[in-house]
């Protein structure tokens, strides 16, 4: 089963279980809250991100830790 068979096996059933009329709220409601989290995230990272610095920002290779770790 490939990710499409199984988004499309979801939707069916919740098709079934909820009926026509509440899958759409259902899923309307579900869509705000992720547009919601996803703008407390932007928020939350530009306006702590200054503070913390550029290093912290960008995430440290193996090579960087192995060398840093030899010095």
């Amino acid at each position: 089963m490939g990710f499409g068979t199984e988004l499309l096996f979801v939707f069916v059933l919740g098709f079934l279980l909820l009926g026509p009329k509440t899958l759409p709220a259902i899923l309307g409601r579900i869509a705000r809250a992720k547009a919601q989290l996803k703008q407390a995230t932007y928020a939350f990272t530009t306006e702590l991100g200054p503070a913390i610095g550029p290093q912290s920002q960008q995430p440290e290779t193996n090579v960087q830790a192995r060398t840093r770790g030899q010095q």
